[in-house]
């Protein structure tokens, strides 16, 4: 999802792109046991580094904000896009139970056929044969992650825990929230929410753009996060 931005990031920053465990190259690991803020520190450790800007999309976005909760001092720039907030009213989203987006999300686990992948990828930005391609060949490189995720789904949404609001009011690291204002997996109103909490942030609110503005806006998405960790 970040093949977009690494380079052009990394002309100006060291930058590192972390599969948590339960994703991508990374072992499998039951929902139960997931705890992504525990790896990014030990993963920080392993490397000697003391203190990073954080970048999180959807759950790397909760991952990002629970590490400025618990590990203040080891993250210099917060950033987000298409966040979720911790259980918030719903004022503008659907109020039912699952978006639109984690429904077809939860079928691409069942399903991780192409056809499936491009209903994901044409739900969250625009899709291509080969970005379609791609996302199901990653989905089926590890069977394990798929089948750990299935199982956590009927203890309740497997996601690692997520920050309180009231916690996240106390966070004092320089904030900069994205989102899409046509996001259909984690409505806009999330950012709302966290914008209105964290003290020393700001909201950039991208008008035709969906879950993942680094793909879709992505020359935009890359001077944002620059100037940001450049100048403030």
């Amino acid at each position: 999802n970040f093949s977009g931005n690494l380079g052009e990031l990394g002309r100006h920053f060291r930058v590192l792109a972390v599969d948590m465990p339960g994703w991508g190259a990374s072992d499998p690991c039951p929902v139960d046991k997931l705890d992504h803020v525990a790896a990014l520190i030990e993963f920080m450790d392993t490397l000697g580094i003391d203190k990073a800007a954080m970048i999180g999309n959807s759950m790397g976005g909760c991952t990002v904000l629970r590490t400025a909760v618990e590990h203040p001092a080891r993250i210099s720039h917060l950033i987000t896009m298409g966040a979720p907030a911790n259980r918030l009213p719903r004022l503008f989203g659907a109020g039912d139970g699952p978006s639109e987006g984690i429904k077809i999300l939860i079928e691409g686990y069942r399903d991780p056929t192409p056809a499936t992948m491009r209903k994901l990828v044409e739900l969250m930005c625009f899709a291509t044969d080969e970005l379609c391609a791609k996302r199901a060949e990653a989905a089926n490189a590890t069977p394990a992650h798929l089948a750990n995720f299935l199982a956590g789904l009927p203890k309740g949404w497997p996601v690692p825990k997520m920050a309180a609001l009231e916690d996240l009011m106390k966070v004092k690291v320089p904030t900069l929230l994205i989102h899409g204002r046509d996001d259909r997996v984690v409505h806009y109103e999330h950012s709302l929410q966290l914008v209105s909490a964290i003290p020393d942030s700001r909201l950039v609110l991208m008008n035709r753009c969906g879950h993942w503005a680094m793909i879709e806006h992505a020359a935009e998405f890359n001077r944002l996060v620059i100037d940001f960790v450049q100048n403030h």
